[in-house]
């Protein structure tokens, strides 16, 4: 007989945490993260966690932290306090009356997936169909101030044992960029993140990165334009990988259809949800297209179920899932997140994420009253 997941409260905890150093992208310069972390607890006394992935302004999305707050307090809550769950893909059903707002809806379902990974008394990795204990992972490398910086960053990774770099470009400065860094480091598995910074009148000059063997090209062109990715991607040699243009399956399917990419970055929260990017994840392995899990500088919350996430077969490209230290000087789990020669321990022994909540870092770290609610 199935067991319903009954949501008793819900707990939003408001925090602000100080990253190491700053991570510049072409869109601006993140030092302080901002996250929304949902503590979701049921009938039977069972916590599950959750947190929003959304920025502070709409520079990766249309969503903010503020937007997400909104929806999930006036419209997502109200509803899953009020809906028996049976499994957690119902969360998707349930949320789908409101377009978009994927990052609201991420927070929350993730939270409901911690709480029936613990009902049914097994590790989330292995509730989503998660098959490896140890995942691969890679590092991002945000701009930096001088190239002397940034093959400091690229030697540190290294040396950690990150088992791919990838590097922001923009326009200015992109291939000469590119060619020092090949030139210093021909073997280095290295791919490069364009945020959506070129147009298709770039392709001329995007085909002069055919000769530095990249792993890929990360978004060129912007989120709307699959159709024109298509035309880019006839051209080069280079893998195009879709991050932010992918918001559904729907979307996975028509650049895989059109050939727009060769490779699909999830991120659950851009996708709204854990089961959404599992439907992704199956359709791209069933036709044959590489995924990895992309990063939004998580806490380790976040963290935990990205972990949870690239466990499943499909995910053959090392991720953005790099170790607690890496961003930030205390995190809010325990363990912390660690890495070992560009590792990560999958912890399928654990029930639900595996990690623990510190509450004295979640009390330390937060910005504002909890706020609660329940029916």
């Amino acid at each position: 007989m199935t067991e319903f997941i009954h949501i008793k409260k819900i707990h939003m905890h408001f925090l602000e945490m100080e990253m190491l150093s700053p991570f510049v992208t072409s869109f601006g310069r993140v030092t302080k993260r901002e996250f929304i972390v949902i503590e979701m607890v049921d009938r039977n006394g069972k916590t599950g966690w959750g947190e929003c992935v959304a920025f502070t302004s709409p520079w990766y999305t249309e969503e903010t932290q503020k937007t997400c707050y909104h929806m999930m307090k006036e419209f997502f809550i109200p509803l899953l306090l009020k809906t028996p769950i049976e499994h957690p893909d119902d969360v998707s059903s349930l949320f789908s009356f409101a377009k978009r707002n994927n990052m609201a809806k991420a927070a929350l379902e993730a939270a409901v997936w911690d709480l029936y990974a613990q009902q049914t008394n097994q590790s989330l990795a292995l509730a989503l169909g998660g098959t490896r204990s140890q995942i691969e992972t890679g590092i991002s490398i945000g701009l930096q101030p001088s190239n002397n910086a940034l093959f400091k960053e690229i030697e540190k990774a290294i040396n950690i044992g990150y088992k791919r770099v990838k590097i922001k470009i923009d326009r200015k400065s992109d291939l000469p960029l590119l060619e020092t860094i090949r030139q210093r480091y021909p073997d280095i598995p290295l791919m490069a993140d364009a945020n959506s910074g070129y147009t298709l009148t770039d392709a001329e000059h995007l085909l002069k990165f055919d000769h530095l063997n990249l792993m890929m090209i990360e978004q060129p062109l912007g989120d709307q334009d699959i159709y024109e990715h298509m035309h880019l991607q006839s051209q080069l040699e280079t893998p195009i990988c879709l991050d932010e243009s992918i918001h559904s399956l729907e979307d996975a399917k028509n650049a895989i259809r059109l050939g727009s990419c060769k490779i699909i970055n999830i991120k659950s929260g851009r996708v709204g949800g854990l089961s959404e990017a599992v439907r992704i994840h199956d359709y791209c392995l069933k036709h044959h297209i590489p995924v990895w899990c992309g990063g939004m500088l998580e806490s380790g919350i976040g963290r935990a179920h990205n972990i949870a996430l690239a466990s499943l077969p499909g995910f053959s490209i090392p991720g953005d899932i790099s170790a607690s230290s890496r961003y930030w000087k205390e995190d809010i789990i325990h363990p912390e997140v660690t890495t070992q020669n560009g590792t990560i321990n999958v912890p399928l022994d654990k029930i639900g994420i595996g990690y623990e909540i510190d509450r004295e870092k979640l009390k330390k770290f937060s910005t504002s009253p909890i706020q609660t609610f329940t029916l």
